[in-house]
């Protein structure tokens, strides 16, 4: 086994559990922007959201596995990227969809339906293509994790603060109305704090193998932007809802994949080290995409009057 497959990244229990807790929060406070409406829209207009959703839960997982398959990385740094694609979208994916003029209410709704999926989808995905991927299945047999394992984390720490977010909205508005923006500017902060703290915490580590991880970060995500944009046109939807399937399939919740590292696979360190180091570049490439899809629409109104 390669060295970096070797690394063994661990945070103490208290901490750990200080993550959880952390994660939790934020998910509360991204759901007291949500409304039973956004559902209600999914059923409505399906086909955008439903493109939306099979870009992000079915081709992002395949395409990166076919990467990977092409790329021959080491073993935990491949099973990190699967790990991380099989996530849900991160909180983040609304303001870089907003940002760059993007269908913010159609991210939104996807990123509340695909963190309800994620209890099913998130296991599922995660344990399929790591078991069919040559370069994971051994790894992953000798982790021996049941999905079930899985299912739990993602219940307690992404659906049950979102159905409580949710339901602090529609039962207390002014309440959710005054912690909406601090709890929306404090999740920024907390998952920047979040992604840092695990550099931080290894850093002797992160710098001496960190370029394994940049060039196969940097591809896969690439792709998965790219695969979510051009997938929307292909079936004929508006610009606007293209942008939104862009950052729901490349922005991932890398922070909740770092949790399920340290949780269920001691921080194994090709596997944190793609978490972690994804975490850091999706935020790098959406807001250079946004900001470019912005400056482009100014042009082009501009160019109209």
């Amino acid at each position: 086994m390669n060295a970096i497959d070797q690394i063994q990244l661990n945070f103490n229990p208290a901490a750990l559990q200080f993550l959880n807790i952390i994660l939790a929060l934020v998910m509360f406070g991204v759901a007291l922007d949500l409304r039973v409406d956004d559902f209600k829209r999914v059923v409505r207009m399906p086909r955008a959201p439903l493109i939306g959703l099979a870009s992000q839960f079915f081709v992002m997982p395949a395409f990166a596995t076919l990467i990977l398959l092409l790329l021959q990385p080491h073993p935990s740094l491949a099973l990190g990227i699967i790990l991380v694609a099989a996530c849900p979208g991160g909180n983040v994916s609304n303001f870089f969809t907003a940002l760059g003029g993007g269908n913010a209410a159609l991210s939104v709704s996807m990123s509340a339906i695909s963190t309800m999926c994620s209890i099913v989808m998130t296991p599922f995905n995660f344990m399929f293509w790591g078991r069919i991927n040559p370069l994971t299945a051994d790894l992953l047999r000798e982790i021996e994790i049941a999905p079930g394992q899985i299912f739990m984390t993602v219940l307690t720490i992404l659906i049950i603060p979102t159905l409580f977010g949710m339901l602090t909205a529609h039962n207390l508005p002014r309440l959710a109305g005054r912690l909406l923006k601090p709890m929306r500017i404090l999740s920024v902060f907390v998952f920047v704090g979040f992604i840092l703290a695990a550099l931080a915490a290894n850093w002797e580590n992160f710098l001496a193998h960190t370029g394994l991880a940049f060039w196969i970060v940097l591809i896969v995500n690439g792709a998965a932007l790219l695969l979510g944009f051009w997938l929307a046109r292909l079936f004929g939807l508006a610009p606007r809802d293209c942008k939104a399937v862009c950052f729901e399939t490349g922005i991932q919740n890398s922070g909740f994949g770092l949790i399920l590292i340290f949780n269920f696979f001691s921080g194994l360190g090709g596997m944190a080290l793609v978490a972690a180091w994804w975490g850091v570049w999706h935020l790098i490439t959406g807001l250079n995409l946004s900001l470019f899809w912005r400056w482009r629409g100014r042009k082009q109104q501009e160019a109209a009057t």
